[in-house]
């Protein structure tokens, strides 16, 4: 019997065993240090699923409805960032507080008392305070006023009688009474006055009310806040960190909740407060007059840029998700159908940028868009 040659089954045995090394060790698929990140998989292509291996199986159909996109990665240097927390808060000399410098009882102004978020004008009245005196102070200024309203008639007649008998009687007489009359008068005039004095409450800057605290009828103490005013087109940060040498560093900001405003560092504090330097910045709009998303006290995330620089792969900040252990993760893909997570090690550039600075290679194909998606997958 007639042998067959070995030569015909090792051309067939080798273009198998290259088909499936290149289905498995596609380009992209390996990690920093050029370990492969793939293992041969049971894959079932027929469908959407998460592999033992934490990878996942997506039919090309699926990526096409979930809009997944990716992207070869390679290494660059960005500009190095810190993140820090901060609050809005008001420009001091773009807003204002009104309060009562004396205690009393609120009464509307002409147009009424404001609401929060109607506009202001400077100088205009926005409510009245109406003094209240105690019984015992109210009866004293009572008694007071009447002890001057007899003293003034007494005044007067006494005047008139000096004036009917000018020319026998001193000129320097009857100009004392007169000055004594009108003394009287003027102190009647006061005491009368501030028994039914009203304080107005002015807006000190033009703006929008942010803040009102104000009924009618209520009433209020000295010194008491009813009234915040703020221009929404100048706002400020305070931020806080306990690097005494960062200040000197920082060459730009941005805000993670307004991607579209710029930041202007204006100074930091030179004493520590509750164990933090502060650090404020100035809230500048992309375009002239533009109110800003930000409301008064609002916890933000500030990103700082430095002067110095840092390798790595600048990604798209929707590119990071976390994975069920809640570390940062990217999806690279692997082959057709398959994505895989890889842990990372960033750090935000600004609001919608991120630089991963360990857990990714060059050549990577990573996922830019749709990531929130594959992460859902279970």
């Amino acid at each position: 019997m007639k042998r067959p040659s070995p030569s015909l089954g090792l051309p067939a045995l080798c273009l198998a065993a290259a088909a499936v090394g290149t289905a498995w060790a596609a380009p992209g698929a390996h990690g920093p240090n050029g370990e492969h990140l793939d293992a041969p998989q049971a894959v079932n292509a027929s469908g959407l699923m998460r592999l033992p291996d934490g990878s996942v199986n997506v039919p090309a159909l699926a990526q096409r409805r979930m809009g997944v996109r990716t992207r070869l990665v390679t290494a660059s240097q960005a500009q190095a960032t810190v993140e820090l927390a901060g609050r809005v808060m008001m420009d001091p000399n773009a807003g204002g507080r009104v309060q009562p410098a004396q205690g009393g009882r609120i009464e509307p102004g002409p147009r009424g008392l404001p609401v929060a978020g109607q506009r202001v004008r400077k100088g205009e009245v926005l409510a009245w305070v109406r003094y209240q005196a105690n019984p015992y102070a109210q009866a004293g200024q009572q008694a007071q006023l009447a002890e001057l309203r007899s003293s003034r008639a007494l005044a007067a007649r006494r005047v008139q009688r000096l004036e009917s008998l000018e020319g026998t009687v001193p000129r320097k007489e009857i100009e004392a009474a007169r000055a004594e009359l009108q003394s009287l008068a003027e102190r009647e005039r006061s005491i009368g006055a501030s028994m039914a004095a009203c304080e107005p409450l002015v807006a000190p800057v033009a703006g929008v009310i942010a803040r009102a605290q104000a009924v009618a009828g209520q009433v209020v103490d000295t010194r008491e806040l009813l009234f915040e005013i703020v221009d929404p087109t100048r706002l400020m940060v305070e931020a806080a960190t306990a690097d005494a040498a960062l200040p000197a560093r920082i060459a730009g900001a941005s805000l993670r909740e307004a991607p579209d405003a710029s930041l202007q560092l204006i100074g930091a504090g030179s004493a520590l407060r509750e164990g933090v330097l502060p650090l404020i910045f100035r809230l500048q709009a992309a375009a002239a007059e533009q109110s800003l998303p930000l409301a008064m006290g609002q916890p933000v995330t500030l990103i700082a840029r430095l002067a110095e620089r840092i390798e790595g792969f600048v990604l798209p900040a929707q590119a990071v998700v976390r994975n069920p252990a809640n570390e940062p993760v990217v999806w690279i893909k692997s082959g057709v159908e398959r994505y895989i997570p890889q842990p990372v090690r960033v750090r935000a550039l600004d609001a919608a940028t991120v630089v991963v600075t360990q857990g990714l290679g060059a050549d990577n194909r990573v996922v830019v868009e749709g990531a929130a998606l594959l992460a859902q997958i279970r």
